[in-house]
């Protein structure tokens, strides 16, 4: 009887992740898509932003996927990204520009290859988050929301990134860090660095 539980759940997971992870599906993303990207020329750049205007125009909601993926493509919504959705998918530059300022997920300027973004969250704050953070603007010479002159890195902070058993976390890109002290900011700054 447990067996089949097992299989059955088994068999979900699997189901499960091919849906998410799949090339094929809208929700694929890799580190290497990442590497690509920071890779390519700009004139690349707005021909694959191109293509998923094109993918979207004239679907309801196409304005957030659209956005998603500038985001991705340039670290940012800037000012000539807002414009050349604005012409291509046919909305106004001011919805364009409420929506990337509304959103956490979206940045008006540019951010870097790795982003660094230390929870100071009340259960990370009690825990000495606040020394860490400091410690990473102090090694990169940078201040909160700047990114560095070399493009590695963007330091950031959030309210929560849910891993408070962890305290004091963070997470650059997609990677979490936890029990963190001031100490443990050189290291990581200098796996970042070997990595390029």
């Amino acid at each position: 009887m447990w067996y089949n539980a097992f299989v059955a759940a088994s068999i979900t997971i699997i189901k499960i992740t091919i849906f998410f992870f799949h090339p094929s599906t809208d929700y694929y993303y890799s580190k290497s898509h990442k590497e690509v990207v920071f890779r390519m020329t700009t004139e690349q750049k707005y021909e694959k932003l191109k293509t998923t205007i094109d993918q979207w125009k004239g679907k309801d909601g196409a304005l957030m996927p659209v956005m998603h993926e500038a985001q991705d493509i340039f670290g940012c919504i800037d000012e000539q990204t807002q414009e050349f959705i604005s012409e291509h998918l046919g909305c106004k530059k001011s919805q364009i520009y409420g929506v990337a300022t509304f959103y956490s997920r979206f940045t008006l300027t540019g951010r870097g290859k790795n982003i660094i973004n230390c929870c100071l969250g009340t259960a990370c704050y009690v825990r000495g988050a606040q020394d860490v953070y400091d410690e990473f603007a102090k090694q990169l010479g940078i201040q909160p929301g700047e990114t560095t002159q070399d493009g590695l890195f963007t330091l950031e902070s959030a309210r929560c990134i849910g891993c408070c058993g962890l305290a004091p976390a963070m997470m650059i890109n997609e990677e979490v860090y936890g029990r963190l002290t001031p100490g443990s900011v050189t290291e990581i700054i200098a796996k970042y660095r070997a990595i390029g």
